[in-house]
């Protein structure tokens, strides 16, 4: 059998793996090692050649094993699994999204360069745009999800920087409003923006739709970005980020994540291939709940508004983007309750079976109030201008019975 063939969701289960070289573990162990023995000292200096782009990989050449900051076995097999869903050359894994974030940022922005960046977007990723590459001289200009091509290419060019663009920074569903921004748009702009010299890159942050309901790089993205906490780790036991991309970016991004130090553990790694092999099921069961959740309050007395993908006006503008791109309306359910803080508090203080906190994409439905958490870095204006209001609730919808969850938010609506 071809194993190329298979769906990504038959490879999770041992596809980079051989048991073989484990004493025929039928599961990856825990390589919990700092450091790999050579058989020669010959073999180390090869390994190190390779390591350090001294040479080309020669025919059937394999990177071998040298440190765990460098490689390890749990953190290679996690990596090549995880290209599979994107159909990615190659794949490298972080500590944290926020880790994967600031690497990919930092590999590819120096001084006087320009990034142009998509709002609303999380508040830490806001957070390292505007308080801490602007402390290394890089230039940003953000644009709103709703911004035509041609006001984006205007903004770029009134910014004075636009000769200097460097990178188009997007995250597609925007966090937490579902707002979609169009990836083949941002494509277009980033190829007319590039020159012989230097390549334009756009990276996405797919950390809304995970690896099952979206595929950016199908529409001309040139990484992906996860924060892999979230539906690729999808317990809420493990912190970690993902990027994904060709092979020439990747090894930019691996040779700064090298000198970081923020690769992912070999512990985390293992814990996140297990959740790998169940990604499918999960994904599955948390879109049909949230469309459950989201159909229950459209039309509850309530709410005054649902931010929900498949509650999309038919014909708008963002309906194309999502027909466009999207493979499914994903997991996550905002919406604007009526009256402010007081009564979005007094909601959430009410919840039961729904837990009171930040991150999302687990088995646990999770419900929080972004102005005052998530977003509270954000600027005020900011916040309200991309309907990030006090009166705005974010709900991760889990694994749950839909009855049970939409029974918890019915008595918190009631009390």
């Amino acid at each position: 059998m071809n194993s190329k063939k298979l769906h990504p969701e038959s490879l999770m289960m041992s596809y980079g793996y051989k048991p073989e070289l484990s004493e025929g573990a039928i599961k990856c162990p825990i390589f919990q090692t700092s450091t790999f023995v050579f058989k020669n000292a010959q073999e180390g200096k090869a390994f190190f050649e390779l390591a350090y782009g001294l040479r080309d990989k020669g025919e059937n050449e394999e990177m071998g094993l040298i440190y765990s900051r460098l490689n390890n076995p749990d953190l290679e097999i996690l990596e090549q699994r995880l290209t599979l869903w994107d159909k990615a050359d190659d794949c490298a894994v972080f500590e944290s999204g926020m880790a994967a974030i600031s690497t990919t940022l930092l590999a590819f922005l120096s001084p006087g360069d320009l990034l142009l960046y998509s709002n609303p977007t999380y508040g830490g990723t806001d957070h390292f745009i505007k308080h801490v590459l602007t402390k290394f001289g890089v230039h940003i200009v953000p644009f709103d999800a709703n911004a035509s091509k041609e006001s984006i290419q205007k903004t770029i060019n009134e910014s004075g920087h636009g000769d200097a663009l460097a990178m188009i920074y997007i995250e597609t569903p925007a966090n937490p409003t579902n707002a979609l921004i169009d990836i083949e748009m941002c494509h277009e702009i980033s190829k007319e923006y590039s020159t012989d010299d230097k390549k334009v890159i756009l990276t996405v942050d797919n950390t809304y739709m995970g690896p099952i309901w979206q595929h950016p790089m199908d529409q001309g993205a040139d990484l992906v970005l996860y924060s892999a906490t979230k539906y690729i780790g999808g317990h809420s036991d493990v912190i970690a980020g993902a990027v994904l991309g060709n092979s020439t970016d990747m090894a930019a991004i691996k040779g700064m994540r090298t000198f970081l130090g923020n690769q992912t553990s070999p512990n985390t790694a293992w814990l996140l291939m297990r959740s790998l092999e169940t990604l499918k099921l999960r994904m599955d069961k948390q879109e049909a709940n949230a469309k459950a959740v989201a159909d229950f309050l459209l039309n509850h007395d309530k709410v005054e508004r649902t931010y929900y993908l498949g509650h999309l006006a038919e014909g708008s503008a963002q309906a194309a983007i999502f027909k466009k791109q999207c493979l499914g309306t994903g997991g996550m359910v905002s919406f604007d309750i009526k009256g402010g803080e007081k009564e979005a508090f007094q909601f959430l203080n009410a919840l039961k079976l729904i837990k009171l906190a930040v991150s999302l994409g687990g088995t646990e439905s999770l419900a929080e109030h972004p102005a005052s958490m998530t977003h509270a870095g954000i600027d005020p204006e900011e916040r309200l201008k991309h309907s990030v209001s006090d009166q705005l609730v974010r709900i991760s919808v889990g694994v749950e019975h839909p009855d049970d969850i939409i029974a918890d938010i019915t008595q918190a609506f009631n009390a």
